[in-house]
């Protein structure tokens, strides 16, 4: 029966999509928990279903099965970093700031959300396709690599930055912020902050344009004989 305020039933249909979104994402919330404390391979979608508190039919309602349901736990992941990261970046006045705030913000993303950090690098490792090859392996990491490429050209087109390979420095950055993260899960006493800080310092050192040395046509500096 139509609402009499609603004729159309629009209503009914707005409440059922907000009660469908807030029910994926609390089993996709589930599902990241589940992954983080038993592993990828025992998070099945029996435990998934019990600890978000459905049935497991509930959960092949709303996802094909677990490898879509892994795919949404990686993207809403990737999507809460970018929400947290993407406008302290904008805020930036600079490339090297926008370089040093992506380390030390993503750092800070991963520090209030450690459950998160466990799942994907048990995804990473064990989800696998039909053919065997690693679901996430390196070439699924293009996007980011584009992302942090594209700060590189930049910082070199407006001259903060010396002549280099971007997507060299890109990969090498990326590589460098996973195996923080790889470490810090293996050892959790790690301090994550100021690894992050190093981090930074060790790629704006990395990226800035060498002071030139001094001639003897330069002048002496106050004091020298």
């Amino acid at each position: 029966m139509r609402s009499k305020n609603n004729p159309s039933g629009q209503k009914d249909r707005s409440d059922r999509s907000f009660i469908e979104k807030a029910r994926r994402a609390q089993i996709i919330d589930a599902a990241i928990h589940t992954i983080a404390e038993v592993g990828f391979a025992k998070a099945s979608l029996a435990r998934i279903a019990a600890r978000a508190g459905v049935s497991k039919g509930v959960i092949s309602y709303h996802f094909a099965g677990k490898d879509e349901l892994v795919e949404q736990v990686v993207m809403q992941v990737y999507t809460d970093i970018a929400d947290s990261v993407l406008p302290r970046l904008l805020e930036q006045p600079s490339a090297t700031a926008v370089l040093r705030t992506h380390i030390l913000t993503v750092a800070e993303y991963m520090r209030d959300h450690r459950a998160h950090l466990a799942a994907l690098g048990e995804v990473f490792t064990n989800f696998r396709t039909a053919d065997g090859t690693l679901r996430y392996g390196i070439t699924a990491n293009e996007e980011l690599y584009a992302s942090l490429e594209n700060l590189y050209r930049e910082g070199q087109r407006t001259g903060e930055f010396r002549s280099f390979d971007p997507r060299v420095m890109a990969i090498t950055q990326q590589a460098a912020v996973d195996s923080m993260f790889a470490y810090w899960t293996a050892h959790p006493d790690h301090d994550l902050r100021a690894h992050a800080r190093e981090l930074a310092d060790l790629f704006e050192r990395a990226v800035r344009v060498p002071t030139p040395p001094l001639t003897s046509a330069d002048p002496p500096t106050k004091g020298a004989p």
